[in-house]
């Protein structure tokens, strides 16, 4: 018998203004109920981090895998390497893993390296943005390949809808402009029964965290 995938996420965060729904351990349980992949989820401080914790992720945050005698750091490695597992989330023709490869990377390159920023800088209520040009730019190009395909690899589903989906879900991206056809991506691939209940189970757990330290009075 060989032991479960193991996700790590915080064992809490704000429910009121806060990441959850969006803190990232969320994209590799959804990968692993695309995949039928078995998962535990395990949890690590918010804020008193341990030395445990930073042996597996440098950088105090989550998430991070341990898959056997694997231990991985960093969403877009964990959904690689959980990708590598399943045909389902990425094709095993050289073309359509390579260019899976390709937009998985860009989600993480081209449009988050850039998105998450613009939105810190929203919700911190600075009085210019200077990268809301350069994140409209982007969005953009991609409104125009979205328009053109339902999916952006093989025709289908892969890793990389998984992701950039992920990235453009936020809100305040989605009021950024307007882009029917990225919003119609965003609602097809968010509308998939492993999202929902991927989605579903980070939310109860952090509200269940969440209830336990109101009523600890913490």
């Amino acid at each position: 018998m060989t032991d479960k995938l193991v996700i790590w996420t915080f064992e809490w965060v704000r429910m009121t203004n806060g990441p959850a729904g969006f803190v990232r351990d969320l994209r590799l349980r959804w990968a692993c109920e695309e995949a039928g992949i078995d998962y535990d989820v395990k949890t690590v401080p918010l804020v008193e981090k341990t030395a445990e914790h930073f042996s597996r992720q440098p950088f105090g945050q989550v998430p991070f895998i341990k898959d056997g005698e694997i231990e991985i750091f960093e969403s877009g490695a964990c959904l690689l390497h959980i990708a590598r597992k399943s045909e389902v989330l990425m094709p095993r023709d050289p073309v359509g893993e390579a260019e899976t490869l390709q937009w998985t990377i860009a989600a993480l390159n081209s449009v988050e390296t850039i998105s998450v920023p613009w939105w810190f800088l929203e919700i911190t209520g600075a009085k210019e943005n200077g990268l809301t040009n350069w994140l409209e730019s982007r969005l953009s190009y991609l409104e125009g390949i979205l328009g053109e395909r339902e999916w952006l690899v093989s025709d289908r589903f892969t890793v990389a809808d998984l992701l950039m989906a992920d990235v453009l879900r936020v809100e305040k991206i989605r009021a950024l402009g307007d882009r029917p056809a990225s919003e119609a991506y965003i609602q097809r691939v968010t509308n998939r029964p492993a999202f929902q209940k991927a989605y579903a189970a980070q939310m109860a757990h952090f509200e269940a965290a969440d209830a336990a330290r109101n009523k600890a009075g913490t």
